[in-house]
């Protein structure tokens, strides 16, 4: 078996180097070709072996990972002499075909990374491996039953699925129970898949795309091994609100597995925005949206949130019309219902617990009630697809549909007429086409759905061709109609405008549904059908992937500008990516630049840089006024204490530093040292606009619990810190557009800050007291040649800017040592960062300890 990409042997072995590329061509509207109906088993170009002046040298390559590959086995027999080896093929009805369909051959190479349905023997393993690699280009993960079935149908089925279909465990007879050894499992399995996926990657060319809730921490495996690799993965499933997900005991190693991906792909807004809220709520992480994109900061890397939901491919559709067995299908249906003078309403679900089958059954019956003269022609048609889990839920949704469907029949029945039909046996995908063409409206009636792709089919089919056309003895030029009744819990939901959307918990809104389905005017019915179809035609599959992969690309073109590490163990491992000119402030470095020097300039922020945000009591320490008094005492040093606090607060904690410049409220105010007046920046405020504003924030604050107005000198703050994160935010920005409105005519700024929506003067920002301290010194013949500037926030930016901006004038020394710091690794003007405020303070004992060895000795007496 090969140990690196068998592209890259190929490209070696020619001597060519590689050349891929690039996916921002148009996103094509439709995607017609049908191409994976035809049998492309002896194709030579599929296989690994064919030239390489044709092969993927020339073409960029996606590796899609899911599950399940989309092949289909079959064991070959010899007339009773025992097995002989596998026919396998391509599964025609796999999204992840359909996929590559939709992506073009011709432009991208495609390798499929996936488990078979089948078992294959541990001798066979090899073999089979080759053969669909050189075949199919697929890579299968071969798993052991045991653990194929803790990973697959324990965790997976029992434990996720449940409950990203908002399903809680609440009692043991419900299953799904958190258990660490099937999880335990499910991470084992996500290994083996990774350890697969070594095996074809090239890491710096490859693109990697992993499908849904089965392998939500492989991310984390493949960014372990590559830091650069370029990763997007999509969910399939619905992702719960946070009151739901936050039960998992391992919630936030799911999480942090996800953000290793550098793309996140959701079908709907909700789902993405449960997703956002989780990982504010329980790692703190907040999201912004830039010209459309949606992105989370994620220890410097940017990773993109993608919403659109998946389509259906056209081209299978169309080409199953045509189909002479289409044809006759439709005809005998066309005898079974219409000529009998029946209405068909048509149900095509999985038999699950979260389809709404017996639901969708309650209705039917009450339709049947609450209007008698729909009874004798009115027929739905149930197919029960078999469930794709198995266990004691599946069971008892099986036992209460037939117990349903008979007493329906049993009721309403009569020789010739049977309101329900349930259909349990496999249709092939020519007859359930035959069903939607003549279903009058089609009900999808799911409590909780990812997707589902039944409405698509539905109205694609009901479009028809000619052909059909011919059958149901329509008009070529016929405008056609159709008829939708939907869950407004799935997916597809939001898609359909035109659909009758419903609560299927309440039976007798999907009854009343029903009936203004059947009464509505053909008319109206045509509208609905002609948008319908229109958003379901040029939002196919192919517009799907092409437009993921290029947001993928376009995610990517990050990762050669910065500079990549990781960090962290097991699942908590995560990569930081940071600017190539932006590197952590090292003590040796600093302590050696603060030793060769000899006039120094140092500023520091106070909440968040020396003070932790999260500690209730803001007041220094011993410790930290210890420090400052000794950075003090050099009296070559000038230290300035930079903060958004009040004056007053501020005199009070550092009354002990006698030598402590300090600047209140953003820099308003300001003494050089101790037993100095208080300076203003700017000429004295005119705060009469409080009397607008404080009203105001008293509202949001009466309106938001956890917030507080806190009322300085020349300043309003209203701050949200206590408060949910999600309302307090979302508060924040209505004050903040509400202030900017009632203020427009004030001289004041308002701005959001961290946690708080805050109100000043125009022009004071804490640049000022950079620009006012490098003066003074300059004054005093003090130019420096060390200048340190410390800060956490965006108002520490303007400090920073200042800064490294002065180093061109005459008030920083020529060669000066500037050490312009931020905390934190995110973006910012600064050059450097520490990670927290544990090593800020580390760092300011460190030079406090060299400066103590400095000062000269006092004479004893």
């Amino acid at each position: 078996m090969v140990s690196r990409s068998y592209s890259n042997l190929l490209e070696l072995a020619s001597g060519e180097s590689p050349s891929f590329g690039r996916m921002s061509r148009r996103i094509p509207r439709v995607m017609t070709v049908s191409g994976i109906m035809s049998d492309i088993d002896d194709d030579p170009s599929e296989s690994v072996c064919s030239d390489p002046s044709s092969s993927s040298a020339q073409r960029e390559r996606i590796i899609i990972v899911a599950n399940q590959l989309p092949i289909r086995a079959q064991r070959k027999s010899d007339s009773g002499k025992g097995s002989k080896g596998w026919i396998f093929s391509w599964d025609e009805n796999s999204l992840l075909l359909q996929l590559k369909d939709g992506l073009g051959d011709e432009d991208i190479e495609v390798i499929y990374v996936g488990c078979l349905k089948e078992e294959i023997h541990m001798n066979e393993q090899e073999e089979v491996s080759q053969i669909l690699l050189e075949t199919f280009k697929c890579m299968p993960v071969f798993l052991a039953q045991d653990l194929f079935s803790r990973y697959y149908h324990g965790f997976c089925k029992q434990q996720l699925w449940p409950l990203f279909h908002y399903m809680l465990p609440l009692s043991p007879d419900l299953g799904g129970r958190f258990n660490r050894s099937l999880w335990q499992a499910y991470v084992s399995a996500n290994k083996i898949f990774a350890d697969r996926i070594m095996e074809v990657i090239n890491p710096e060319d490859d693109f990697v795309w992993i499908h849904d809730y089965h392998l939500m921490v492989l991310p984390t495996f493949l960014r372990k091994r590559f830091n650069r690799v370029k990763l997007g993965f999509f969910l399939h499933s619905p992702f719960p609100s946070s009151e739901i997900y936050k039960t998992l005991p391992i919630r936030e190693e799911l999480l942090r597995a996800l953000l290793n991906s550098d793309l996140i792909g959701f079908h709907t807004f909700d789902y993405a925005r449960h997703f956002l809220s989780c990982c504010s709520r329980m790692l703190g992480l907040t999201y912004e949206s830039k010209r459309g994109y949606i992105g989370l900061e994620y220890y410097g890397r940017t990773v993109s949130i993608k919403i659109l939901p998946v389509g259906i491919h056209m081209g299978q559709l169309q080409s199953v019309f045509s189909l002479p067995e289409t044809e006759a299908k439709v005809a005998e249906l066309i005898k079974q219902f219409h000529d009998q003078g029946r209405i068909m309403l048509l149900g095509v679900d999985d038999m699950d617990i979260f389809k709404g089958i017996s639901l969708k059954l309650l209705a039917m019956e009450q339709l049947l009630v609450q209007h008698p003269e729909w009874q004798g022609k009115v027929v739905l048609v149930q197919i029960a697809n078999p469930a794709r889990g198995r266990g004691k839920d599946v069971k008892e949704v099986q036992a209460e549909t037939y117990l349903t469907v008979e007493r329906i029949n049993v009721t309403f029945g009569k020789p010739g007429y049977e309101p329900v039909v349930l259909i349990e046996e496999p249709l092939k995908f020519y007859e359930r086409i035959a069903y939607y063409v003549i279903a009058e409206c089609c009900l999808v009636t799911a409590v909780r759905d990812g997707m589902n792709l039944i409405p698509y089919e539905y109205i694609i089919s009901r479009q028809g061709n000619e052909i059909l056309d011919k059958v149901l003895g329509l008009a070529p030029s016929a405008p056609k109609k159709s008829m939708l009744v939907v869950s407004e819990f799935i997916g597809c939901s939001p898609s359909l405008s035109g659909a009758i959307r419903v609560n299927p918990w309440n039976i007798d809104a999907v009854a009343d549904a029903m009936d203004c389905a059947l009464e509505m005017q053909d008319q109206e019915k045509q509208l609905r059908h002609e948008k319908h179809y229109r958003y379901v035609s040029t939002h196919d599959v192919g517009y799907w992937a092409r437009s993921f992969l290029q947001d993928l690309e376009r995610t990517c073109l990050e990762h050669e500008r910065r500079r990549c590490w990781g960090i962290g163990f097991g699942l908590s491992f995560r990569v930081v990516a940071l600017d190539q000119s932006f590197r952590k402030l090292s003590m040796e470095h600093i302590v050696s630049a603060y030793k060769r020097t000899t006039t120094r300039a140092i500023l520091l922020d106070y909440d968040g840089t020396l003070m932790p945000q999260g500690t209730i009591d803001k007041s220094p320490n011993s410790k930290t006024i210890e420090i400052l008094n000794i950075l003090c005492r050099e009296k070559n040093n000038m230290v300035f204490l930079v903060s958004a606090r009040s004056r007053k607060t501020l005199a009070e904690w550092f009354s002990p530093c006698e030598k402590l410049g300090i600047a209140a409220e953003h820099g308003y105010f300001l003494r050089l040292s101790r037993d100095e007046e208080w300076e203003t920046c700017i000429p004295v405020a005119d705060c009469s606009w409080k009397q607008v504003a404080e009203p105001v924030m008293k509202l949001y604050t009466e309106t938001t619990d956890g917030s507080t107005i806190e009322d300085k000198e020349t300043a309003l703050v209203w701050c949200y810190e206590d408060a949910d994160p999600d309302f307090g935010s979302c508060q924040a920005k209505e004050l903040l557009d509400h202030l900017e409105s009632v203020l427009a005519n004030e001289p004041v700024t308002v701005k959001s800050g961290q946690n708080l929506v805050e109100v000043k003067p125009q022009g004071v920002n804490k640049g000022l007291v950079a620009k006012r301290l490098l003066s003074t010194m300059q004054e005093r013949e003090m130019s420096p040649d060390f200048v340190l500037c410390i800060g956490d926030d965006r108002s520490d930016e303007d400090m920073f800017e200042v800064i490294i901006s002065s180093m061109a004038g005459p008030s920083i020394a020529p060669k000066a040592e500037v050490f312009a710091c931020t905390v934190g690794r995110k973006p910012s003007k600064a050059k450097y960062y520490l990670d927290d405020t544990v090593e800020i303070v580390r760092l300011m004992q460190g030079l406090a300890s060299v400066t103590e060895q400095m000062l000269p000795v006092p004479a004893l007496p």
